[in-house]
């Protein structure tokens, strides 16, 4: 059984109206938000042998704040192809993570990470919150019962878990 945990990037500032969409920092109420979400990661004793970072700096942010609670020993990867990416180029990417790899989080944005998250999961009560909603800081758990991460297809997974930032 295989895990994918998918962390939208924190909120971002949008006060330095100078800056590319790609350069934008978290703002102060995404770092607050990051920080919360790392510590219930820490909480659960989340262990993803590999994490998948969009360049985007707000994501970058989000990760330097949730990547201490994180069990170590995890490989990181800062990929420039993830930023922007649709939820098609994602599951491409996840296609190619090497077999014996137990458990990836992706770090990226919407709405790519929500239309993967939908495509990935079987219908169920955690999918329909999912489709209403998936801000930024939020995090969703799928568990892919069988075959590796080349197999991966779509209603293939089971979310098992949403949280979003207010309820922490």
């Amino acid at each position: 059984m295989t895990t994918l945990h998918l962390l939208r990037h924190a909120k971002s500032s949008w006060a330095d109206e100078e800056l590319s969409d790609h350069d934008r920092p978290l703002a102060p109420r995404g770092r607050r938000a990051a920080t919360a979400m790392a510590e219930l990661l820490r909480e659960r004793g989340v262990a993803p042998e590999l994490v998948l970072c969009s360049s985007a700096r707000r994501a970058r942010e989000t990760l330097d704040l949730v990547g201490p609670a994180l069990a170590p020993g995890a490989r990181v990867l800062v990929e420039d192809g993830l930023y922007g990416a649709s939820a098609e180029e994602l599951l491409e990417r996840l296609r190619r993570v090497p077999a014996p790899t137990a458990s990836v989080m992706l770090v990226g944005h919407n709405p790519s990470m929500q239309d993967l998250a939908l495509a990935l999961a079987a219908p169920g009560a955690e999918t329909e919150r999912l489709r209403a909603k998936f801000p930024t800081g939020a995090l969703a758990t799928l568990r892919i019962p069988a075959g590796g991460w080349a197999d991966l297809r779509r209603r293939g997974a089971e979310l098992v878990d949403l949280v979003l930032p207010r309820e922490l």
